[in-house]
């Protein structure tokens, strides 16, 4: 998984931040998924290396204008392009009535399927709301002045490593058989030796997993949802010493994404969806919002406009004492993008 973050700022954009958007680009199955779309997302898309065109999946949070405004922009140029293939749109029950209104309205037409799926059932049950071949995604509703949910991406684990040396070595011929035998799978060979594929695979490898949750004040049902992630991004819209403020508009603190981090257990937080109000230069800054939610969970960074990460768990080796250790722990490495600013 490659995450790129195309706006952090909340409510409205600033010079080196735009309002919310998060690319995931899933680079083995050619795809791009978005979660949010703040206004002038789509001009970040051509900011950035990630190609749009690649855009297949959506999934909004909640109805609030900076997670919102952009989608119609971006939906209505999709069509124009003549090269979209189709759009699942994922969100709150009102989302397919905004869009609706706004593409009627504006006299906009889209020429590509747009499947529209309210979140809110799935999110009740904690059914899953999506399973795709080797991916599955959940979501949870979290607290908010306006109905709004978290979104978990979890890789299903894959095949271990396929022993080719030792496939040779029992003198089974190169071919077809071999993805046969890759996939765990039983086979008959022409001698009539029955070979179980599972004895020349090593241990699965696990996938990785990413928890968007934006906006809500502190939530045990986010701590739930992000049981073990590999990467949660969480809204740190306020500084602790305005945990006050944070409660009566239902968002976070530096804190309070820093507890859900600790509680959850992952292994790495981002913190997103800064206020305005700590720019660079004024008494509170990003960094001191950094240093608070370090002081609960090391392992958190900040993100900043076009921040890329990359998410790939390690290949252990089969039967090494390091196995079990690596595969429980997925790397994060960070790239910078075109922005240098705090």
């Amino acid at each position: 998984m490659q995450v790129t973050f195309l706006g952090t700022s909340s409510g409205v954009p600033t010079r080196s931040r735009n309002v919310s958007a998060v690319a995931l680009r899933l680079p083995q199955r050619a795809e791009l998924w978005l979660f949010d779309c703040g206004e002038g997302t789509q001009h970040q898309f051509l900011r950035s290396e990630l190609r749009v065109s690649q855009l297949s999946r959506i999934f909004i949070t909640h109805m609030h204008g900076d997670h919102v405004f952009g989608l119609p922009g971006l939906l209505a140029s999709l069509g124009l392009a003549g090269t979209c293939s189709g759009i699942d749109l994922y969100g709150p029950d009102p989302l397919r009535d905004y869009l609706e209104g706004v593409l009627r309205t504006s006299s906009t037409r889209i020429g590509y399927p747009l499947r529209s799926h309210r979140v809110k059932e799935a999110a009740k049950s904690g059914a899953l709301l999506l399973d795709d071949d080797d991916i599955t995604v959940r979501c949870t509703p979290l607290t908010h002045r306006v109905p709004a949910y978290a979104y978990r991406v979890d890789q299903k684990p894959r095949a271990g490593r396929f022993a080719v040396e030792q496939a040779k070595a029992l003198g089974i011929p190169p071919g077809p058989i071999y993805a046969e035998l890759k996939a765990g799978r039983t086979v008959t060979l022409e001698d009539g030796r029955i070979i179980n594929g599972a004895s020349l695979c090593g241990p699965e490898r696990p996938g990785c997993s990413l928890v968007y949750c934006t906006d809500t004040v502190f939530s045990e049902a986010a701590v739930e949802l992000a049981a073990g992630a590999d990467l949660l991004i969480h809204e740190s819209t306020f500084a602790h010493a305005e945990a006050e403020m944070a409660f009566q508009r239902q968002h976070s603190t530096s804190t309070m994404a820093a507890q859900t981090a600790l509680a959850a257990g992952v292994k790495q937080l981002a913190l997103t969806h800064l206020s305005p109000r700590y720019m660079p230069g004024n008494a509170v800054t990003p960094d001191d919002l950094l240093a608070e939610a370090r002081a609960i969970f090391p392992n958190t960074l900040l993100a900043k406009d076009f921040l890329s990460l990359e998410l790939a768990a390690p290949e252990p080796e089969a039967g090494t004492p390091q196995a079990a250790d690596a595969a429980a722990a997925p790397r994060a490495t960070a790239s910078a993008g075109t922005s240098s600013s705090p």
